[in-house]
């Protein structure tokens, strides 16, 4: 973690000294604009990666220097084996930018069918509770 934070911590100290020079140089609003949001984006996942490292408080196998490649073994986390939500989210927002050229009419009707295929992904392994009386 402590590489991923550094990176990304860096990445956006580069992209704001290339905002400033940029800028100086005479460089055009949209180019500034650009940059000033690359660096607001790696700021994000720097201090996120930051962050989640300090609550986690121990030392990944990655950040040990004499670690070997068994020491990262192990479950990594829960990868669904079949699913069929990907396939209306992805028909939802072709839709969605299909209406952005046919009409409005088709971009709200494709973005309410994206809110509920998103939610169907999202939710998909959740289980309701069964209240027991």
């Amino acid at each position: 973690m402590k590489a991923g934070y550094r990176l990304f911590i860096g990445l956006a100290l580069f992209y704001a000294l290339m905002t400033v020079i940029y800028w100086q140089v005479g460089g055009e609003a949209l180019g500034i604009t650009a940059l000033l949001l690359s660096s607001g984006l790696a700021l994000m996942i720097g201090y996120y990666l930051w962050f989640t490292a300090k609550r986690l408080g121990n030392q990944l196998p990655e950040d040990n220097k004499v670690g070997e490649i068994a020491d990262s073994a192990g479950e990594l986390g829960f990868y669904s084996p079949h699913s069929w939500w990907p396939l209306p989210v992805a028909l939802s927002m072709c839709a969605a930018g299909l209406g952005l050229l046919i009409g409005w009419w088709l971009t709200l009707i494709a973005v309410g069918a994206l809110v509920i295929s998103i939610l169907g992904f999202v939710l998909e392994y959740e289980k309701p509770s069964v209240s027991a009386h």
